[in-house]
């Protein structure tokens, strides 16, 4: 069973509510996606850190129903 990209972006902005959020399905097959994340949330932690927090917000999903994320995050500038 595949994660449709609408709720990844609703999971991501229930836990990183300021977040711009931009999902992509890489494969077009509901499991590969990247996704662009902007938030304020990620000041000052490293890299890994920031993608910590998004997988968290997935809520364990990652790796099961979502089998692939790419993930870029930033601050805003």
């Amino acid at each position: 069973m595949a994660m449709d990209a609408r709720e990844i972006e609703r999971l991501i902005k229930e836990a990183l509510p300021d977040a711009v959020v931009e999902i992509r399905d890489l494969a077009g097959d509901g499991d590969h996606y990247a996704a662009t994340v902007v938030s304020s949330a990620f000041k000052g932690l490293p890299r890994v850190k920031q993608h910590q927090l998004v997988y968290a917000s997935l809520k364990g999903n990652m790796g099961g129903v979502l089998h692939a994320l790419a993930l870029t995050t930033s601050t805003p500038e």
